[in-house]
């Protein structure tokens, strides 16, 4: 494929729903999958629309137990638009389908242009008797107007005479039915369905609205079907219902002669700001709406701008596919567009309904990116945290803690959205979903605040919501943790960390493990840095926000005894996962293998055979690994030497080899963690875990589970590697840090990065790295290389240095 292009070759029902995953188009307010329009859903396709952050919430009956389940909703299919053929002579032709046409496709070709923002079909098909005819259909979803999308088909007869008969439509009759695992649950989330005409004079738009079932979101859904000029369309007529608003239109036909129609589509909800409504703002938006070519022309400066800025380029098939994933990012949280909304980060985009749309930790990956390109997205995303700070205090109150504890899975208001069940496809039982105990998810926010803070410089959000944040988190950890007078150290009991498999200790009554060491080092963090800010803050502003949040005097005295004092365990010599971990069985992994081959989801195959992982050292993806993730070497030394442990360079090694020997990878995020802690002193294991990473959604390793959601974390984390991981560079607050461990197959890249709001260029190459500021910026930026170069690089100046070997 060309660099910038991902295409598709032929046409394969089994693919589709993948196909549609990756082809997904969106602009951060809106995104719609790459099915064929002619397509419905079922098996083979799923034809889904969501707005980011656009919740409801259902109840299920299952086995006799009411469940509420809050998901992102499937909005109307703006995208029908089918054909067939009407010969002057010989039999009229059936609707297209490429199911029922397949014998007769000629040719079917799919290219999702990167650069642009463009999906295009190429279609040749011979119908049964004979006549051909080809088709070139082109879609966008603008990056500039954020309710507006546009689909253009033009049809070419071959050999034959007649006309072409277009229905184009928006589609009601839609539910949540795109992930089997949830088909037990209540689907059905839109209401009060309605259709209609603009108006005599304006035959040719069409509108569908309706309304969420509980969260009452009014939701408008206007389309405008006109023919270009030259082919102006015959005997417009409506075929209309509540649920399903159609118009037919005829095109002529002949010989080397093309005919096109153009679909262009406004989607707004009642949640939008400055709307009196939203029919009325559809329909003004479709009705002035330009032609496809002029929608095209600014779409694609949009999209240009981004690129500007999100610039990486890095040869070969990685930087092929690093494209495809900066350009899932930009199209689930766009700058112009998710900046302005009231939204987290899903952690499958907006490309299907697995996890249901929603929050988890995975901005704990997409951050450090976005920090370094778009830092006013990053502090939107974190605004979401903040504005749902009040529903962490609560849930920490009602379990009887202080401070804030942040739910697992987010939704909408901020409550814990994680299901009390869960579906074990292999056995097909219901399960207890215990993933709610992962309270390290409020570390993760508490990271991003300080993060964001570095890399930009901004005191204001840092000083005000960043502060209040870090430091309810904070509060949180203090008041789980509990003193034990035999080990005389602090422990943190009944949660779970990343590993996921390991809910609660074997034959135990109640979920949750004690002291798990990702929890526990990443909480004295928190504390630690919740005190350094609390220093910083000017008096006022302390004063001020202790007062607010009623922190007492002695508080910070606790936090600072706890964060130096939680337990860690150690068993053979190296971290353990959790206490406990060390007296846990050994796995027969190669067993496992020979019999099963696939063991990426360990913890489904042990409960089919009424076995449990939590028997076993298995895990899922990386747990205590993920501190070698979260902190550089220098750092993470010293937060064990603040909690009175040492953790020298041969433990950390003994450590990684333990767990790297027992998991199992069943998290896309596994990959993108294991490169990352491999990368500077273990290259081939790391260029493993690297291409891994790369391939897990294009080629869907997981299994069927990228057709229902491509995953996010592990796209942006796979861009971070290379920008930060690879480069070793850290933000301070008065130097960018470079400590490169560039891999061999990717020792040549190029990359561009906002520091404190000054544009630095990167360029690496073996043993040197090219470093520059263009010349429009007003100010320079200080450089850090080991073991001891420090260079001052002024706007206009470019300097090439040498790496330490």
């Amino acid at each position: 494929m060309p660099d910038w292009t991902w295409e598709y070759e032929g046409y394969d029902p089994r693919e589709e729903r993948l196909r549609e995953a990756l082809c997904t188009l969106g602009n951060g307010y809106f995104a719609t999958r790459g099915a064929a329009p002619e397509t419905n859903a079922g098996a083979a396709h799923y034809p889904g629309t969501y707005a980011a952050g656009l919740y409801n919430r259902l109840p299920t009956v299952l086995a006799g137990r009411l469940l509420e389940h809050e998901d992102v909703v499937n909005l109307p299919n703006w995208l029908p638009l089918r054909f067939r053929m009407h010969p002057d002579e010989g039999p009229d032709g059936h609707w297209f389908h490429p199911d029922r046409d397949g014998e007769g496709l000629l040719l079917y070709r799919q290219a999702l242009d990167l650069r642009r923002g463009i999906l295009t079909r190429w279609i040749r098909f011979r119908d049964e008797h004979g006549r051909h005819l080809g088709v070139e259909q082109s879609r966008i979803v603008h990056m500039g107007d954020p309710h507006l999308a546009a689909l253009r088909t033009t049809f070419t007869a071959e050999d034959w005479t007649g006309t072409v008969e277009v229905e184009s439509a928006i589609d009601g009759m839609v539910g949540n039915t795109g992930v089997s695992r949830y088909r037990d649950l209540a689907s059905h989330h839109l209401t009060r369905m309605g259709t209609g005409i603009a108006g005599p004079a304006e035959p040719g738009v069409v509108w569908l609205r309706c309304r969420t079932t509980a969260s009452d979101v009014r939701v408008v859904v206007a389309a405008r079907t006109r023919a270009d000029p030259d082919g102006a369309p015959e005997n417009v007529r409506n075929r209309q219902s509540d649920f399903r608003i159609a118009q037919r239109l005829t095109l002529p036909a002949e010989p080397g002669r093309a005919a096109s129609v153009e679909k262009v589509v406004a989607l707004y909800t009642s949640r939008d700001a400055a709307i009196s409504g939203p029919m009325e703002s559809a329909l003004t938006a479709v009705r002035s709406a330009p032609d496809f070519a002029t929608l095209l022309d600014s779409h694609l400066v949009a999209w240009e701008r981004l690129w500007r800025q999100a610039e990486l380029e890095v040869p070969g098939e990685s930087g092929h596919i690093l494209r495809l994933h900066a350009f899932h990012l930009l199209q689930t949280l766009s700058p112009p567009h998710t900046a302005e909304l009231d939204v987290g980060v899903p952690a499958r985009g907006l490309h299907g309904e697995a996890y249901r749309g929603h929050v988890f930790w995975d901005e704990l990956f997409v951050l450090p990116y976005l920090n370094l390109h778009f830092p006013e997205l990053s502090k939107a995303l974190l605004t979401y945290r903040y504005r749902r700070l009040p529903a962490a205090v609560r849930a920490a109150r009602e379990s009887g803690r202080e401070g804030a504890c942040y739910p697992w899975q987010s939704g909408s208001d901020g409550r814990e959205e994680t299901p009390e069940v869960h579906l074990n496809p292999r056995s097909g039982r219901w399960l207890p979903d215990n993933s709610r105990l992962q309270h390290h998810a409020g570390s993760a926010v508490a990271y991003n605040v300080w993060r964001y803070a570095q890399a930009t410089g901004d005191t204001e959000f840092a000083h005000t919501r960043g502060a209040e944040i870090l430091l309810q988190v904070a509060r949180f950890w203090s008041s789980m943790a509990e003193y034990d007078g035999t080990l005389g150290r602090y422990r943190i009991r009944r949660v779970l960390g990343p590993d996921e498999y390991h809910d609660g200790y074997p034959d135990a009554s109640e979920p949750g493990l004690d002291d798990n060491a990702y929890t526990n080092v990443t909480a004295a963090w928190v504390l630690a840095r919740a005190l350094d800010l609390a220093r910083m803050l000017p008096a006022s502003r302390r004063l001020e926000l202790f007062e607010r949040i009623e922190l007492r005097g002695g508080d910070l005295d606790r936090w600072d005894e706890v964060s130096r004092r939680l337990h860690v365990p150690f068993h053979e010599g190296v971290v353990s996962q959790f206490a406990g971990y060390g007296e846990l069985a050994e796995l027969d992994w190669d067993g496992y293998r020979e019999r099963y081959g696939d063991i990426r989801r360990l913890d489904r195959i042990l409960e089919a055979e009424d076995d449990t992982v939590n028997r076993y050292r298995a895990s899922k993806q990386a747990d205590v690994l993920m501190l070698g993730y979260l902190f550089a070497p220098h750092e993470l030394r010293a937060i064990f030497d603040r909690l009175g442990y040492e953790l020298t360079d041969e433990g950390w090694r003994r450590t990684v080899d333990h767990y790297l020997a027992r998991t199992s990878h069943g998290s896309t995020l596994s990959g993108v963690v294991h490169a990352w802690v491999l990368a500077r002193a273990r290259h081939a294991e790391a260029w493993t875990h690297l291409r891994e990473a790369l391939a897990s959604d294009v080629s869907d390793l997981q299994g069927g589970t990228t057709a229902e959601g491509i995953h996010l974390g592990a796209m942006a984390g796979t861009l971070d590697l290379v920008q930060r991981g690879l480069t070793g560079l850290e933000t301070r607050a008065d130097a960018l840090l470079l400590d490169p461990a560039p891999l061999p197959e990717l020792s040549e890249f190029g990359l561009r990065v906002r520091y404190r709001g000054v544009e630095v260029r990167i360029r690496m190459k073996p043993g040197q790295v090219w470093i520059g500021v263009p010349p429009w910026e007003e100010n320079g930026v200080r450089v850090v290389l080991p073991p001891d170069v420090r260079v001052e690089i002024a706007p206009g100046e470019e300097r090439l240095l040498p790496l330490a070997t």
